[in-house]
């Protein structure tokens, strides 16, 4: 019995916790809908402060005025975009008042051979306007290095280090639209489908499981309270009868012929 108690607990607790991931992911779903196709603003108007990362922003469109560093251009490792490994390639974009923001200008594919991709497209050179797509930073992967000039995550405050420039270390951008527009860039991020996932089914999955234990546990007490009011000699045959051998009508009719 206290088995089935707590398999039900833990069923329970897995429904909530698939609840939760759904909640997040329909607040994902909400919050790209929102900021995605918003009118673009100045960096400063929706980001004052050089640390501020609000995952509320995620999305949203920013106007950035000024010219790309590509000397401190970084190549992010394992990112896969269509089941192929490559790179995300990030440049710090310096902006008219002087400070840093950094670009995700899209994403590479390995080489062939090599470690390395087979083509980077230059940014353009001096003064460009930017659309970009407000991003939260990365947390740093304890244990996971790169060689020099890439990055093994977005890890904004790692980027301020190799910058000699104050740089934005709450968000990033996911590059939009650049004007002048080079002939070539890499690939662009696409916008993320509306789509749940399974949650909410593995939810309710869990609570039917639940559901389940209890009614079998029931059903195992009830059947255990009829053997235990036939005689003794009947009770061993009757438990170790299989169930459908000793259904409720025939515990029934032995107890009419007490």
């Amino acid at each position: 019995m206290a088995f089935v108690v707590l398999f039900a607990i833990a069923c329970g607790l897995l429904s909530w916790w698939q609840w939760s991931r759904r909640d997040e992911a329909v607040s994902e779903i909400v919050r790209v809908e929102t900021n995605y196709d918003a009118p673009a603003e100045p960096l400063a108007a929706v980001l004052p402060h050089l640390d501020e990362a609000d995952q509320e922003l995620e999305w949203t469109p920013v106007v950035l005025r000024g010219e790309y560093l590509s000397e401190h251009q970084l190549l992010v490792r394992n990112r896969v975009q269509d089941g192929l490994p490559g790179f995300e390639v990030l440049v710090p974009f310096q902006l008219e008042d002087g400070r840093v923001f950094v670009v995700d200008r899209g994403w590479v594919p390995l080489a062939a051979t090599g470690s390395l991709p087979e083509f980077v497209p230059d940014a353009p050179s001096g003064q460009v306007e930017v659309v970009a797509r407000l991003q939260l930073g990365e947390p740093e992967i304890p244990g996971r290095s790169a060689p020099e000039g890439q990055i093994a995550t977005i890890q904004l405050p790692t980027i301020d280090e190799l910058v000699p420039a104050s740089v934005y270390t709450g968000m990033y951008g996911l590059l939009a639209s650049e004007d002048p527009a080079p002939a070539e860039r890499p690939a662009a991020a696409v916008k993320p489908e509306a789509d749940e996932g399974p949650h909410a089914s593995y939810a309710l999955q869990w609570i039917l499981f639940a559901v389940i234990a209890v009614v079998g546990l029931v059903w195992a007490y009830r059947r255990e309270r009829r053997i235990a009011a036939l005689p003794l000699e009947e009770q061993a045959a009757a438990r170790a009868a299989r169930p459908r051998e000793l259904d409720a009508e025939e515990e029934d009719a032995i107890l009419d012929r007490q």
